[in-house]
């Protein structure tokens, strides 16, 4: 029973200590784990931006493959904001 204690009072003590050195560590929690971002937000940004007209130019490749007429992305913007709209009305009472 005392190694069971022991072992509990010794977790307990350690959970403690880091408790405090994180609530006085004056810096940013990032900064206590030298955490730094991978990609700065620009990268993220022009990744977003990609990835929304690579996904555009597959949609209209399939659509042409149907017949159906293409998308620009201000008619996508459109049907985007119409649609939250809607989503909006419907979950005000």
């Amino acid at each position: 029973m005392g190694f069971v204690l022991g072992s509990i009072a010794m977790l307990l003590v350690l959970v403690g200590v880091l408790f405090l050195v994180g609530h006085f560590y004056s810096g940013s929690s990032a900064d206590l784990v030298d955490w730094k971002p991978t990609r700065s937000p620009d990268v993220e940004a022009q990744n977003e931006i990609d990835d929304i007209q690579q996904m555009l130019a597959a949609q209209n490749e399939m659509r042409r493959r149907r017949g159906a007429p293409e998308r620009s992305e201000e008619k996508l913007r459109e049907e985007v904001a119409a649609e939250e709209l809607e989503r909006l009305r419907w979950r005000d009472p």
